[in-house]
């Protein structure tokens, strides 16, 4: 019998708290418990706080997660749920990734008020981006656009856009349907030509490692093919030393008993790119990862990145 409400820590935007309450859903139909043996607990991170520059700048991606795992490292929270694309790819000591839901959709959302694509958009127009993945696709795309970086939560993003500080700009649709906004979406990226972040679309649930309480508490929703293509996929991004500074992307397919990956690395004006594709057992995900991202490197070079 449940005693004690289980603490689920978050971040404490809209998008964050949508991912929290689907957790929190999903947990309480699997165990047959109410919203009331929950607790979501807030947590303000410093990247949540820095606004004025790029998170490149500032520490890259653990700035959305030392917080969280400092509370979860201290049993202030029971568990963490986060945005897998922003999880870096080493955590500390005594955590690990315990879960994942089903992933949702990875693909990009474009977004304007003025034209349907963004090969529409008249030369030289602003795209706003907080992405150095997409800032660099975009330009590889089209040079002749002013790229410019727009932080913020999804929120701040849409409002500046509606305000005219940006002609265009783009969000992961995983988000927008989360939170109910799909019909924002001026047009949808293909993969084919707009590779995903790594993780993007997937929820990853973050625990202490030896928490067998909690590891039974998740184990009911836990979707073992979206972990299969996340170990492949960090894997992958570990071994390219990836981090926010980077313009890497990465997406994996399962298929049966197969896992398919294609990954590039692209300069930050979006000159060069180096692409990368693989195949192989499912069970071998995380090996075929690593062995992706010492072969992109590899291919890249060590100065692959300087402008």
């Amino acid at each position: 019998m449940q005693t004690k409400p289980i603490r689920i820590g978050t971040r404490g935007s809209a998008l964050a708290l949508a991912q929290a309450h689907e957790t929190r859903a999903r947990l309480a139909k699997a165990h047959g418990l109410t919203d009331d043996d929950f607790e979501i607990v807030v947590i303000k991170t410093t990247g949540d706080q820095i606004q004025d520059r790029p998170l490149s700048e500032a520490g890259g991606k653990g700035l959305f997660t030392k917080e969280i795992e400092e509370a979860l490292l201290d049993k202030s929270i029971d568990l963490a749920v986060h945005s897998s694309k922003d999880m870096p790819t080493v955590l500390p000591d005594g955590l690990g990734m315990t879960a994942y839901l089903p992933r949702e959709d990875v693909r990009d959302a474009f977004i304007s008020p003025s034209v349907e694509k963004l090969t529409d958009l008249p030369q030289g127009a602003v795209v706003g981006s907080s992405s150095l993945r997409r800032q660099a696709q975009i330009k590889r795309l089209r040079p002749d656009l002013d790229v410019v970086m727009y932080r913020g939560n999804l929120q701040t993003r849409l409002r500046k856009l509606d305000e005219g500080v940006v002609d265009a700009t783009f969000l992961a649709y995983a988000g927008l349907r989360r939170l109910g906004q799909g019909d924002l979406v001026t047009s949808l990226m293909d993969v084919e030509h707009f590779l995903p972040a790594v993780g993007q679309g997937a929820i990853g649930i973050e625990a202490r490692l030896g928490d067998e309480e909690t590891a039974r508490i998740l184990a009911p929703i836990h979707h073992a093919e979206t972990e299969s293509r996340l170990l492949l996929e960090r894997a992958y991004l570990a071994e390219m030393d990836g981090s926010c500074r980077t313009p890497i992307a990465g997406l994996s397919h399962v298929e049966g008993d197969r896992i398919r990956f294609r990954g590039e690395v692209i300069k930050p004006d979006g000159s060069q790119t180096h692409t990368i594709e693989g195949e192989g057992l499912v069970s071998d995900a995380e090996e075929l990862g690593r062995e992706l991202g010492k072969e992109l490197k590899a291919k890249s070079g060590p100065n692959f990145l300087e402008l």
